[in-house]
């Protein structure tokens, strides 16, 4: 009774409240043991949410070594020269290894300023800059270089970036690059960004200068490969019926022409070939060369001479059966070949371009552009018709430098946008960025600069990760273990020789000691768990491992000795590193295969430690299952106790409630009686006969 007997006027000299209490504190004891027996099934509650805890962790780790992402398949990729070029390998990429040279890193255009004034104001204005086919396009309201600067990074994110550079105490100067690499992704300046760029020294005028590859028909030549379409008795490739005339080249059926490209002309890095080219329709020529086909070709007949009086032959009858002449002839049918343009290298190759997807104008002349960043070792312009019913006109192919055509010339560039450029397997390749993926099948390389020679790339088996998620088994495996000790013994030393616990994991440990010493369900789920680590599984005839402990995993795997040791006969395990890195390096696909393999042919995982842990740790972890069933039993002795503690309360409550009326009552009664006596004692002093 927390406040006691309340009686306004009236002292508690009678020990009422002390009554009350005695009383109540006997009638206590039923609640008080359902308050213990509510704080013992929490507690059981809390230890097996530790368990399940402990055990859905091992199952992940197990899983991990069977499953479709188990560590066994993990590859890694080591280069012989990691400063230019490393590599990420997927997990299906083939063990092994290949040479890349790195010609040249991919790069971005970086442009620097000239000297500022560090009081420069930048003008107010419509700034607009490009990397690539993107745009950043901002209104400017003027203000100070630092500021602008700011408010273009803003806006640049993962496009561009901006910085000032502090030159001297006076001067600043303004760096701009472009954050993606590539010739494709060139730095462009427009409307007031372009003013500004020139203003302060960035960029330049630039004049467009273009030159002619060739324009002398004796420069062309027929291409030394045939065409991809072949007839017999088909007339070959020629440039008999080729004419050059103002600038347009005309090349007619069964006509085709290689233009030399200068030697030195992709020398600078923006270099670009431009021309028009429109095909159409004529009169197809193969009509007209089956009928040649079809007549003999017969000698002229002949004449006699004499005394100035000429006399001719009469031409030959040779009225032949047209089937017998065409029998021995095959008819040439029509030929359709779109692969009009081809880039030929210095090795002979050939390049094909697609046009299919270039920009066409209103009267059908499609734009040709090729960037010789793309062509290293290109030689020769092919332009082959094979086609037997089209004729071809084309503009003199013009090349010209690239950065000019964004109409200005960088004055002081630290690197200008240009594409990576690797050999591989002899075949040079470009590519517009630094992390190339579709070279090499799963591998993804990573150009960090220019190899000196070529880089040898070797694909392994990732043996860190293995042995790494084999010391994360045996480490969930023994918390489990340790948690069933714990729970189901009452000696100390199942804690104390657990030295990796700290002091308040220890105490807490001393709280759960025993818990459940006498449900089977641990120990027998610690002895399955047991017997599965230390099984044998024979996965093959020819398997060379088929034990946990072959690998350096035991109970006693630490030392030769052969002495007692209680922890040890508590089944935790323990790692010979030597031993396991041994295994890893040459046995491998055992390892593997010993913590799960397909036994029966279905290609999946039925067997193996790693399967049967999972499936022993399902049992217990799974929705119904052995701990699902714990938690529900004791969430419903919860749900009761807490219903009889509150019911008791109520109960006891009521109780002193009474008690406490009852003991008023009666202090009530007994101070009117005390009264009574006062006063009558007080009338018998007063009364005549006592004076």
């Amino acid at each position: 009774m927390a406040d006691g007997l309340t009686i306004p006027g009236v002292s508690d000299k009678y020990k009422t409240n002390d009554l009350v209490e005695a009383l109540m504190e006997v009638e206590r004891v039923p609640l008080k043991r359902e308050e213990s027996n509510l704080e013992k099934y929490q507690g059981q509650q809390d230890a097996w949410r530790i368990v399940n805890q402990k055990v859905s962790a091992l199952r992940e780790s197990v899983k991990n070594l069977y499953s479709f992402e188990n560590p066994f398949n993990s590859k890694n990729a080591d280069s012989s020269d990691e400063n230019a070029i490393t590599a990420d390998a997927d997990r299906d990429a083939d063990l092994g290894e290949f040479k890349v040279e790195v010609i040249q890193e991919a790069t971005a255009d970086r442009f620097l300023s000239g000297n500022i004034d560090k009081n420069y104001k930048v003008e107010a204005g419509r700034y607009v800059f490009g990397v690539g086919d993107k745009t950043i396009d901002f209104n400017w309201k003027g203000g100070k270089l630092p500021d602008f600067v700011k408010a273009l990074n803003k806006r640049g994110t993962d496009l561009l970036k901006a910085s000032v550079i502090g030159v001297s105490k006076k001067d600043s100067a303004l760096l701009i690059e472009g954050l993606k690499e590539g010739a494709e992704n060139k730095l462009v300046f427009k409307e007031k960004a372009l003013e500004f760029a020139k203003a302060v020294d960035m960029v330049g005028e630039a004049k467009m200068e273009t030159t002619s590859l060739s324009s002398s028909l004796q420069e062309y030549k027929v291409p030394s490969t045939a065409d991809s379409i072949a007839q017999a008795d088909m007339p070959a490739l020629s440039k008999g019926g080729v004419s050059l005339q103002d600038g347009s080249i005309s090349i007619p059926a069964r006509n085709a022409i290689e233009i030399p490209i200068a030697g030195g002309l992709n020398a600078g890095g923006n270099q670009m070939i431009q021309f028009s080219f429109k095909a159409e329709e004529t009169v197809d020529i193969t009509e007209s060369y089956n009928n040649s086909l079809a007549n003999p070709d017969l000698p002229d007949a002949g004449s006699v001479t004499f005394g100035g009086i000429t006399i001719y032959n009469e031409k030959s009858d040779a009225s032949l059966d047209a089937a017998l002449v065409k029998a021995d002839k095959v008819p040439l049918n029509p030929i359709e070949d779109s692969n009009y343009i081809a880039v030929r290298n210095k090795d002979g190759s050939e390049i094909p371009i697609d046009i299919s997807s270039l920009p066409v104008d209103e009267d059908g002349n499609v734009s040709v552009s090729i960037s010789l960043d793309d062509y290293p070792d290109a030689e020769g312009l092919i332009i082959r018709n094979s086609n037997t019913g089209k004729a071809v006109t084309m503009s003199v192919p013009q090349s010209f430098d690239a950065a000019q055509a964004r109409g200005f010339n960088p004055k002081h560039a630290i690197s200008n946008a240009g594409d990576a450029t690797l050999k591989y397997e002899g075949i040079t390749i470009t590519r517009g960025s630094n992390d190339i993926d579709d070279i090499v099948p799963e591998v993804t390389l990573h150009v960090h600069g220019k190899t000196d020679r070529p880089a040898t790339i070797t694909v392994m088996s990732d043996k860190e990760a293995v042995k790494n998620s084999l010391i994360t088994f045996v480490g969930n495996y023994n918390q489990v273990l340790a948690e069933i000790n714990i729970l189901t013994s009452n000696k100390p030393e199942v804690i104390t020789e657990l030295d990796y616990l700290t002091d308040d994991e220890k105490e807490k440990a001393e709280e759960k000691l025993g818990m459940f010493q006498g449900d089977f369900t641990l120990s027998n789920g610690k002895s399955s768990m047991q017997r599965i680590v230390s099984a044998a599984y024979p996965h093959s005839e020819f398997a060379e491992i088929t034990m946990l402990n072959q690998i350096g995993i035991s109970t006693n795997a630490s030392t030769n000795s052969t002495s007692y040791s209680a922890s040890r006969l508590r089944g935790y395990l323990e790692i010979d590193e030597k031993k396991l890195d041994a295994a890893i390096d040459n046995n491998l696909d055992d390892i593997k295969k010993l913590f799960g393999y397909d036994k029966d042919g279905d290609l999946i995982a039925d067997d193996g430690i790693a399967y049967m842990l999972d499936k022993q740790a399902s049992s217990w972890t799974q929705a119904g299952g052995i701990i699902s069933s714990k938690m529900n039993t004791l969430n419903t002795q919860i749900e009761n106790s807490n219903k009889k503690i509150s019911e008791l309360q109520v109960q006891l409550d009521k109780k002193e409630s009474n008690l406490k009326a009852k003991y008023s009552n009666m202090e009530g009664t007994l101070n009117s009686l005390e009264s009574q006596q006062k006063s009558l004692e007080n009338s018998f002093k007063n009364s005549p006969g006592n004076k």
